[in-house]
């Protein structure tokens, strides 16, 4: 359990992404975990249905481009899954002045996405709803100035 790199890298993490406790880390590791234990599976069996719907779904999430192959899952690592959470899209939008704030405007509920109101800062966003992600009006950055 006290392995110092481990700990010194989910450190960055934690502060790059704005996340609030190793338990955010976790998760994202294991929806990784999840993705690239179906892809070996996928290679052992060589079911082509199966291969092309997971590679459908991670390219709807944007952590890989539409011409990837298996091999590209298993390279995934823990910042793509991290790069596609709301928290992180809101901030590199510029519609929040950090990271932090970011995933405060979020969980207040001044973030839409599609049209709905999304609170949780871990939602993983499909690149079709990427440009629809909007601070609802009241609480657009431009008007706290």
């Amino acid at each position: 359990p006290w392995y110092s790199p481990r700990i010194a890298e989910e450190k960055k993490l934690l502060k790059k992404y704005g996340l609030r406790r190793k338990r955010e880390i976790w998760s994202a590791q294991e929806v990784l975990r999840k993705f690239r234990r179906r892809a070996r599976a996928i290679i052992a069996v060589e079911n082509r249905e199966e291969e092309k719907t997971l590679l459908d779904k991670l390219s709807r999430l944007g952590m890989l481009p539409g011409d990837a192959s298996l091999d590209d899952i298993l390279a995934l690592s823990v910042n793509d899954v991290l790069e596609r959470r709301l928290q992180t899209l809101v901030f590199k939008k510029g519609m929040a002045e950090s990271i932090r704030h970011a995933r405060q405007l979020i969980v207040h509920g001044h973030v839409m996405v599609n049209g709905r109101r999304i609170k949780f800062p871990s939602y993983l966003v499909p690149v079709n709803e990427e440009k629809t992600i909007t601070l609802i009006e009241k609480h657009a950055k431009s008007d706290k100035k």
